[in-house]
C-alpha cells in the first residue's frame, strides 16, 4: 500500500482536523511576548468569537523553538465566511510583528497548511 500525501482532514466527532505551520521571529523576547499574548485572558474576545463564527470548534498552537504548529478542529457543515472583521485584521497586523512566513509561502499565506503523511488509524484499518 502506498501512502499518498493529503491535506489533513481526518474526521473526529463530526469535525475536520486541519494543521498549519508558521515561524516566529527568532528573538527570545519576542517569542516570550507572543506566548503572553496567547495566554488565557489576553486574546481579545472578538478574536475568539470570530473563530467560533468561522466554524472553528477547537484550536491549539504548539511551539518548538521558533516554529509554530496549529491544530484546528472545524465544523465541515459551517458555511465559509470571507469577510474579515476590522478587529481581526488589527489583531493579525499586530501578530505580524512576531511572525515570519515559511519559505515558499504565498504573499497572502501566513499560516501554511500542512500535508498529512501518516495516520495510524489508516494503517490499522488495512490489516
Amino acid at each position: 500500500m502506498s501512502l499518498s500525501p493529503r491535506v489533513s482532514g481526518t474526521v473526529f466527532s463530526a469535525s475536520e482536523r486541519r494543521c498549519y505551520a508558521l515561524d516566529l521571529v527568532n528573538d527570545a523576547e519576542l517569542i516570550t511576548a507572543y506566548e503572553k499574548r496567547h495566554q488565557p485572558g489576553n486574546v481579545w474576545p472578538e478574536i475568539l468569537s470570530d473563530m467560533k463564527d468561522r466554524g472553528i470548534v477547537s484550536m491549539e498552537i504548539w511551539r518548538c523553538d521558533d516554529r509554530l504548529f496549529m491544530i484546528t478542529e472545524n465544523d465541515p457543515t459551517h458555511p465559509a465566511q470571507k469577510e474579515i472583521p476590522p478587529l481581526v485584521q488589527q489583531w493579525e497586523a499586530e501578530m505580524d510583528h512576531y511572525q515570519c512566513r515559511l519559505p515558499g509561502s504565498a504573499e497572502n499565506e501566513k499560516w501554511r497548511a500542512m500535508t498529512c503523511i501518516f495516520d495510524l488509524e489508516s494503517h490499522t484499518h488495512h490489516r
